[in-house]
C-alpha cells in the first residue's frame, strides 16, 4: 500500500463548474481521472490510499480515498458516466469529503520541516509519506463538524 496525493488544479477543469465541484463530481462517481504522462500512472493500484488536494489558489484538502483498480482505460459504461474526457483513470471506494475543506498550512503545521513537505506541485499524481497522508487525517479528525 502507497500513499498518494492527486492535485487538481484550475488547467485541470473544464471550462464550466467550479474546481471544488468538478472534483466532487468525480468524487461522487467513484472515478478519478490519471493523464497517461502523470508519474505514478503505472504504480497506482488497489488499497493504495488518496488525498485529493485542490492546488493553488485554493490549497485545500478535500477528501480521501482508497484506490479500487490501478489505472485502466476506462471501459465503455465507465467513460459514459465519468464526468470528463479523461481516457482512463482509476477507481475510488471509501470515499470521504470533507466540508469544510482542510487547508495545506494547517496540515503543514503538524509536520516535521525535516519532511521537506510542500504546499505547491507539478504533477497531478504525488507520492507522499504514511505521516504525511496520517497527519492529514487526524488535522481533518481534529475538526469541528460542518453546520452546512
Amino acid at each position: 500500500m502507497a500513499h498518494y496525493l492527486f492535485n487538481f488544479v484550475k488547467a485541470d477543469a473544464a471550462n464550466g463548474p467550479a474546481l471544488r465541484e468538478q472534483a466532487a463530481g468525480f468524487l461522487r462517481a467513484r472515478m478519478w481521472g490519471v493523464d497517461a504522462d502523470e508519474p505514478h500512472r503505472n504504480a497506482l493500484g488497489p488499497s493504495d490510499l488518496v488525498l485529493i488536494y485542490l492546488g493553488a489558489p485554493e490549497s485545500d484538502f478535500i477528501s480521501r480515498a482508497e484506490l479500487t483498480s490501478p489505472v485502466h482505460d476506462w471501459t465503455q459504461s465507465e467513460a459514459q458516466v465519468y464526468p470528463s474526457d479523461s481516457a482512463g483513470g482509476v477507481l475510488l471506494a471509501q470515499v470521504e469529503e470533507w466540508d469544510p475543506p482542510i487547508p495545506m498550512n494547517t496540515v503543514l503545521s503538524h509536520i516535521d520541516p525535516a519532511e521537506n513537505a510542500k504546499a505547491d506541485f507539478q504533477a497531478g499524481v504525488v507520492r507522499i509519506t504514511a505521516n504525511e497522508y496520517e497527519t492529514t487525517l487526524a488535522v481533518a479528525a481534529g475538526r469541528a463538524p460542518s453546520t452546512g
